[in-house]
């Protein structure tokens, strides 16, 4: 057996910031992934996929402006596409191994279980920890209906070697839309699967319906109220069992990909072993991100149940609160700052605290401005047709409470407004504000 100060279950940006954050005050650390070390992040999803949406993100800006002083639309190859990514992706565990190393970690690749209160089992070794953190990220959805085994998920998107002629994606998730966008720029015949009346439904409802538009005016088939009970293997493909009012309805494609949400991946630690608590949002903890049920665990990022968004940045946020209340023993708690999130669709659609329904639901005195505005500057001089905002004003305060964007450049405007709601900066000195004209951030001030 093994002696640890701290053994961390995860290598990705939450389990990477505490493990090297306690080896930096002179903790003896332990990690183990049993997968390549780096985490869903990068390599499994958001770098990954932004490095090919990069290549139809150019066929798109040539595309609009077709007639416009662009001559050639270029057509985008995946195989390329694909090899541009894998450099990125095989240079990053070797690198963040490496710098374990440079700081005296250890390092273990294999499956963890637990067998007592604070030790582990790695394969055939023993690892005991004063302290362990679960930061095992998340994983895909089960589909337990008959032949759900046959859905392929985002991490075989992000490693096909070549593109399937026609794709079906179950739920109407992110994942859904920035993959459907791809594939379908791709060339590829795409098809979405939703259950619920409307997609994308943690985010504000005016402007999924102009993602929706922009998604269907693309030739992505989008399909509503429609619940997929089956998928059959064809001779070349595959049949979707899909029901809407009672009604059967099949959906052929040669690859299906299950797009129906992510759960904490935390099932196969035998928690039980360890008197972990957990539920179906990840593992239970208290204020310090301590489990509740016992004092040696803790746990950050998509495998705890906290009240911070499924996101990389907050990953790590809550890493630096947990490797600070395992150095200074529970001193420091969360208190999440403004969480901005975007689904890197074309055009993207971006949103940053209350929607405008959860504003009325807790009563508040608001102000809404809302609009499409297609015939401004910035959407006319890149030939954009969806360019569509939402403020949510606190007349009380003056202050915002939530901005939903969808357009060009809205990935990056986001977080201008983020930033004004964390640090509580009034609507009347933001639009008092001089902003570099043209840009995307000049027009803060007319959506105010």
């Amino acid at each position: 057996m093994k002696q640890y100060d701290v053994i961390v279950i995860g290598s990705g940006m939450s389990g990477m910031t505490i493990a090297s954050k306690c080896a930096s005050k002179g903790l003896k650390v332990a990690v183990t992934d049993e997968l390549p070390y780096g985490g869903t992040c990068a390599l499994r999803g958001c770098d990954p996929k932004k490095i090919i949406i990069g290549a139809t993100e150019v066929r798109d800006f040539a595309q609009r402006l077709a007639g416009k002083g662009i001559n050639t639309i270029p057509e985008v190859d995946w195989k390329d596409i694909m090899a541009f990514k894998q450099e990125f992706v095989d240079a990053m565990p070797k690198k963040i191994e490496k710098g374990y190393k440079h700081n005296d970690i250890d390092t273990y690749h294999g499956a963890a279980r637990f067998i007592t209160n604070d030790s582990v089992k790695i394969e055939s070794e023993i690892l005991k920890g004063d302290k362990i953190v679960i930061a095992t990220g998340a994983r895909a959805r089960q589909l337990k209906f008959e032949g759900g085994d046959h859905a392929l998920t985002s991490t075989d998107f992000l490693n096909l070697q070549e593109l399937p002629k026609s794709l079906i994606f179950i739920g109407g998730g992110y994942v859904a839309f920035e993959f459907a966008h791809i594939a379908k720029r791709c060339g590829a015949e795409v098809t979405i699967i939703h259950r619920g009346t409307r997609p994308l439904e943690n985010f504000d409802k005016d402007i999924v319906h102009h993602l929706s538009e922009a998604t269907q005016k693309l030739g992505v088939r989008l399909v509503l109220e429609t619940n997929v009970i089956g998928i059959k293997k064809e001779t070349n493909g595959y049949t979707v069992v899909g029901e809407k009012h009672f009604a059967e309805t099949e959906f052929t494609a040669e690859t299906v990909f299950n797009s129906a949400g992510r759960v904490p991946h935390i099932n196969d630690l035998d928690l039980s072993a360890a008197s972990i608590s957990s539920n179906k949002r990840g593992v239970e903890v208290n204020e310090y991100l301590q489990s509740v049920s016992n004092p040696f665990i803790y746990a950050a990022g998509d495998s705890a149940d906290t009240s911070g968004l499924p996101l990389t940045p907050v990953a790590v946020y809550e890493g630096h609160i947990v490797a600070s209340n395992i150095i200074k023993e529970n001193k420091k708690t969360p208190d999440y700052p403004s969480m901005p999130s975007v689904v890197f669709t074309l055009p993207a659609m971006a949103s940053v605290e209350l929607t405008e329904e959860e504003a009325k639901k807790k009563g508040l005195n608001i102000k809404i401005n809302s609009n499409a505005v297609p015939e401004w500057f910035n959407a006319k001089r890149l030939n954009v047709q969806e360019y569509a905002y939402k403020t949510i004003i606190d007349t009380d305060k003056g202050t915002l409470l939530g901005v939903h964007l969808i357009g060009p450049g809205v990935e990056e405007t986001i977080n201008f407004f983020s930033l004004a709601m964390f640090k509580s900066i009034p609507v009347k000195d933001l639009k008092k504000m001089i902003y570099a004209y043209p840009t995307m951030g000049s027009d803060i001030s007319s959506m105010l």
